[in-house]
């Protein structure tokens, strides 16, 4: 609990796009910039330290970051929709 004697404030929280992407056989999350992705998108990311094409398994639109297992800073994003 933060009181306000104490001067601190509430953490804001983002809201962000998450997407579940299957690339080579495995599958991880990245953060979405882009409104218009869908399941089933071909895109790319950065994988293993190169960019490689992936498919999009999943999207999850506007969440919390707080509500998401894994913290935004270790997550990449999805660099282009290919298809």
């Amino acid at each position: 609990m933060i009181h306000s004697t104490a001067g601190g404030t509430m953490r804001e929280y983002k809201r962000y796009d998450y997407a579940k992407v299957e690339v080579e056989g495995s599958m991880k999350f990245y953060l979405s910039p882009f409104k218009e992705l869908k399941e089933g998108d071909i895109v790319t990311v950065e994988f293993q330290n190169e960019i490689r094409e992936g498919k999009v398994l999943r999207v999850d639109r506007n969440i919390l970051e707080q509500n998401f297992p894994i913290p935004v800073k270790r997550l990449g994003k999805i660099i282009e929709i290919v298809r």
